[in-house]
């Protein structure tokens, strides 16, 4: 059985779009992502840069199924 993005709850989806990387993340996946560019990631570094990449496209498919979620419900979209 699959799930629709409706059956989400408000709290749920307003939660979700609450997520974030901070800047500490931020900066490191930059730092990864110039090594990458330059061919010097170490297998180590590699792991870690996959990992938030799979960990960024996640949460931006679940953020978009609170989106959708959200406006389906009465009041639409919280203002950011």
């Amino acid at each position: 059985m699959r799930a629709h993005e409706d059956d989400l709850s408000s709290e749920a989806a307003e939660f979700l779009l609450s997520i974030d990387f901070d800047d500490d993340d931020r900066q490191r996946m930059l730092r990864l992502a110039e090594h990458s560019e330059a061919g010097i990631l170490t297998a180590e570094e590699q792991a870690e840069f996959d990992s938030y990449l799979h960990i960024g496209n996640f949460l931006a498919v679940m953020q978009s199924k609170a989106r959708l979620a959200l406006k389906r419900k009465p009041g639409g979209l919280p203002r950011t």
